[in-house]
């Protein structure tokens, strides 16, 4: 490349960091570490699983010396990283102020990782109990991309109520990459939840979710419109499930105000914008499948959903 057309290339591109529309033109940013984020996940997925997805114990087993190590190491790294977040955050925030709060949240976060191993454990025994294809537990601790993705939400989502910016949903996004499934960390979800197949599964940041539910591919619990845009935020947008709900695939669920009782079952392919009552049954009604055999003038045999 001739040292011109380099030199103009780059007046071009410095020029654009500082256009009107440029957001990072007034001051520079400082960012959490993606791939140290994504370590971090699996650095408190093997001390959750010890065994299952590293080579450093037998699987369920561990010293306490490995717990404490990876322990210390934890909350080590988080604090670093919620430190650079918070001033992403805010700019003019003193470095030791938001050192200070850092080290409170990782302290919290890591108190909270017992209470969090009991929640995967449930959620792998609700995956076990639901799906009679799973041969054990441990497969859907390795396998399952429900399980993972409720992991990693159940880590986000200790974060976000403690108001960390950008590093939940660095997490969220991490998952919904690798598992298709789209949970965002506000979302409040309940104890033994499953995620049957889970692709093209979105729960929206205000979803609330009970005890038991169960849900499977394509589900969207979500909000009915946005086109108001950031004058929603913080208003409830997203959906109410109580306990033992099951949604089957590719029903859509809608609405800060739809409530759906507890002990209900959504249909596949239904659209709720409306609260159902306890131990209520939705389904798609007058929809016909016709399957007719190449050159029969009539249909061989049809049934309704």
């Amino acid at each position: 490349m001739p040292a011109a057309n380099l030199e103009r290339r780059i007046a071009a591109i410095m020029d654009g960091y500082e256009a009107e529309e440029a957001f990072f033109r007034e001051h520079k940013r400082i960012f959490p570490r993606r791939a140290i984020i994504y370590r971090l996940l699996d650095e408190v997925r093997s001390l959750m699983f010890p065994g299952y997805f590293d080579d450093d114990t037998l699987a369920g087993e561990s010293s306490a010396t490995l717990v404490g190590e990876r322990l210390m190491r934890i909350e080590r790294v988080l604090c670093e990283q919620v430190r650079r977040a918070l001033l992403y955050d805010n700019w003019t925030l003193a470095d030791e102020v938001a050192r200070t709060r850092a080290e409170a949240v990782a302290d919290e976060f890591v108190e909270q990782l017992p209470r969090l191993q009991r929640l995967l454990l449930k959620d792998a025994e609700a995956a076990f109990e639901g799906d009679p294809a799973a041969q054990s537990r441990e497969e859907v601790i390795l396998t399952y991309p429900g399980m993972y993705a409720i992991m990693v939400h159940r880590i986000a989502h200790e974060l976000y109520v403690r108001d960390v910016p950008l590093i939940p949903r660095l997490m969220s996004e991490y998952a919904h990459g690798a598992t298709g499934i789209d949970i965002h960390p506000g979302a409040t979800i309940g104890e033994y939840f499953f995620i049957d197949h889970g692709t093209g599964v979105v729960i929206g940041e205000t979803t609330q979710i009970g005890h038991h539910a169960k849900i499977y591919q394509g589900v969207t619990l979500g909000a009915t419109s946005t086109r108001k845009g950031q004058a929603l935020s913080g208003t409830k947008r997203h959906p109410t499930l109580g306990d033992y709900v099951t949604v089957y695939s590719n029903a859509s669920v809608l609405g800060g105000d739809t409530y759906i009782g507890s002990g209900s079952v959504i249909g596949g392919s239904a659209f709720v914008v409306e609260s159902v009552p306890e131990n209520g049954r939705v389904s798609v009604k007058d929809q016909e499948v016709v399957i007719r055999q190449v050159g029969a003038p009539e249909p061989v045999w049809c049934y309704e959903i």
